[in-house]
């Protein structure tokens, strides 16, 4: 399975920010939406991504308020990560190895979506809940025993 797919089964919707915006407007647009990371957009291009983790260490960097701090101040600007044909066991290894929780897709130089953790968790779970259930129907379906024991064999 590949980003692609994900992507398909998720959909796109794409919430960005720019880096001249203010961390409380990023902050508002992240509850508001229920969402835990903003790409941060400049010139139609990724420049970073601002995730609930970089907003809760900028506040407690400014002793509790978010200050007049800008997204640019608190964004990560070397995010990871991934294209359109990555492969979902790329995507979880370098999620687990680089502790990441979201992923921007980009397909040259356009973002296209971005994957989170719970995407990628998710989508291994379904995927193994429709193997399971396939199993169990081959296991239902399996040809009966005709009554004829097995050969002996020297």
């Amino acid at each position: 399975m590949k980003v692609r797919d994900i992507l398909a089964l998720k959909g796109n919707v794409l919430y960005t920010i720019t880096p001249e915006d203010s961390l409380a407007h990023a902050a508002e647009v992240m509850s508001e939406k229920d969402i835990g990371s903003l790409v941060v957009m400049s010139h139609e291009r990724v420049v970073g991504i601002l995730t609930f983790r970089e907003v809760i260490q900028a506040a407690v960097r400014n002793g509790g308020s978010f200050g007049n701090t800008s997204v640019y101040r608190a964004m990560n600007p070397g995010p990871l990560i991934c294209t359109l044909e990555t492969e979902l066991d790329e995507v979880r290894r370098m999620m687990v190895d680089h502790h990441a929780r979201y992923l921007p897709v980009i397909e040259k130089q356009m973002l296209q979506g971005v994957i989170s953790f719970y995407d990628v968790a998710k989508t291994v779970v379904d995927r193994q809940d429709f193997e399971n259930r396939m199993l169990k129907a081959y296991i239902r379906d399996w040809p009966e025993d005709d009554g004829k024991a097995e050969p002996n064999l020297p």
